[in-house]
């Protein structure tokens, strides 16, 4: 959402609904919800079999969670008034106004304008499209921890982190805080709230948790790719609704949103298997997907503001450096399992930085109050990026450690060295992804195939979803596009 609808989030009686701009945000918010669900199959099959549905659970309990929360709390704190560092009249805040949108309250009557005043929208159609980028955001996390982590902990995190870093940073970069109000950084659809957010707690509880048993040396390698790739679908299905969704009602700057968001994925999906290509003589599914869901993180925040032929250009910058920095990892040593610093970190600050680059009024129209570098600007808008996105990048990773340490030291945040070795699935849920056992014979009934009743036990489905081959010996190190 573009910092210029922020004060528009205002209560009316006196405006009448557009039901067509109503019925978008209501097909976006959708969109966006379908992005969840299809990120847990493109980080499920990036796992291992093992632990698969404790990675896919992660990203549907904050489905849960987050929707709960953003309802009682969480939609007035990122896009309630702004609460002025020093009072009225003061620099712009961290913080909306704390009872304006609260949960307990009757808000069916009020609208919401976006950021044309003649097609208002009402109050809830806005939280429930809001409310969507919120429970990715945390969902996203998840997959830099994936094989390793309490979903207990899991969860408590979440929902500290929800509230100290997610919240804040919205209201900060839309809800007509520091970011957006003060510092003049522009962010259409979510690369430094959402994705830099994000990357910067996955690198902060990467941090925390340490490697897994056995990396890098042993294979780590993606137990489903068609699971892989179905994922990226449903998240390029999603995205546009993200994207264009973001421009709260149908217009030409939606147009511009939702072909740049296209363009700049396809370009990236190219950048990415040409890496592998060069790197590893062949390019591979896994790469192609990846490359897909990296540019469409870099063109979220930029999507708005550029033009085609730039998001084309960004979209091949950032398959390529993301990639790179995926290989990165492995000479670091950071276990960040399925690549949530080197795609959603990286390829947010990308997408930030090509708004200083790229904007022009020519497509932004008045979103774009100075052009780019490379149309005449100079360096201001660059530097306002890089600030906002510092900001958010600081902001995220010191929550996320302060809070991922507090759950370490009290209800703990990493499994035992059994639970890991015999798999999460098992052991945090008592239920595996695959069962290749005989169910038929005289033991055969359907309860009994299904695991319920007498005989059912975590050494049983242990059994049916065995250590995978990198428990059982050694592997060479894994090239780096190896998850």
């Amino acid at each position: 959402m573009p910092v210029e609808a922020v004060p528009s989030l205002i209560a009316s009686s006196e405006v009448v609904l557009s039901s067509g701009d109503t019925a978008w945000l209501l097909i976006s918010s959708a969109l966006v919800l379908l992005m969840t669900p299809g990120l847990a199959f493109f980080y499920g099959g990036l796992n291992r079999s093992k632990s698969v549905l404790n990675m896919m659970m992660m990203s549907f309990a904050s489905i849960g969670l987050i929707s709960i929360l953003w309802l009682f709390y969480g939609f007035t704190v990122a896009f309630g008034a702004d609460q002025p560092i020093g009072g009225e009249g003061g620099t712009p805040g961290f913080w909306g106004d704390l009872t304006q949108y609260l949960g307990t309250k009757n808000l069916s009557a009020e609208m919401a304008f976006p950021p044309f005043p003649a097609t208002p929208i009402p109050t809830y159609v806005i939280m429930a499209f809001q409310m969507m980028f919120a429970i990715i955001t945390v969902a996203l996390i998840s997959g830099a921890i994936s094989d390793r982590a309490k979903f207990a902990g899991w969860l408590l995190f979440a929902t500290g982190w929800f509230t100290l870093a997610y919240l804040p940073i919205a209201h900060m970069v839309w809800g007509g805080g520091f970011i957006g109000a003060k510092i003049g950084a522009l962010d259409f659809a979510g690369g430094s709230a959402v994705h830099i957010n994000a990357g910067a707690a996955a690198l902060a509880l990467a941090l925390i948790l340490g490697r897994r048993i056995g990396y890098p040396k042993d294979s780590f390698k993606p137990h489903n790719v068609p699971f892989v790739a179905l994922g990226a679908g449903l998240l390029w299905f999603g995205w546009f609704g993200f994207n264009a969704g973001s421009e709260l009602t149908a217009d030409a700057i939606t147009g511009v949103a939702f072909i740049n968001t296209q363009v700049a994925t396809a370009a990236a999906l190219l950048g990415w298997i040409l890496v592998e290509r060069i790197r590893n003589g062949k390019p591979t599914l896994v790469g192609a997907s990846s490359g897909a869901v990296a540019g469409l993180v870099a063109i979220t925040p930029a999507c708005a503001y550029i033009a085609p032929f730039a998001a084309v250009l960004l979209g091949l910058v950032a398959g390529v450096v993301c990639s790179l920095a995926v290989g990165l990892k492995y000479k670091l040593r950071l276990d960040d399992s399925l690549d949530v610093v080197g795609i959603h970190f990286v390829g947010g600050w990308i997408g930030c930085l090509w708004i200083g680059l790229f904007a022009t009024t020519g497509f932004g129209g008045s979103y774009v109050v100075r052009e780019g570098l490379l149309y005449g600007g100079g360096v201001d808008q660059l530097l306002r990026q890089a600030g906002g996105a510092g900001i958010v990048s600081v902001w995220s990773f010191v929550i996320a450690l302060v809070v991922g340490l507090l759950v370490k030291v009290t209800i703990g945040f990493r499994v035992t060295r059994e639970a890991e070795l015999e798999g999460i699935d098992v052991i945090e849920h008592k239920e595996s992804a695959y069962d290749f056992s005989n169910t038929g014979g005289s033991s055969g009934s359907a309860f009994a195939a299904a695991g319920i009743g007498g005989g059912a036990s975590s050494s049983g489905l242990a059994a049916a979803n065995p250590p995978s081959r990198s428990e059982a010996e050694p592997q060479p190190a894994q090239p780096a596009n190896a998850r």
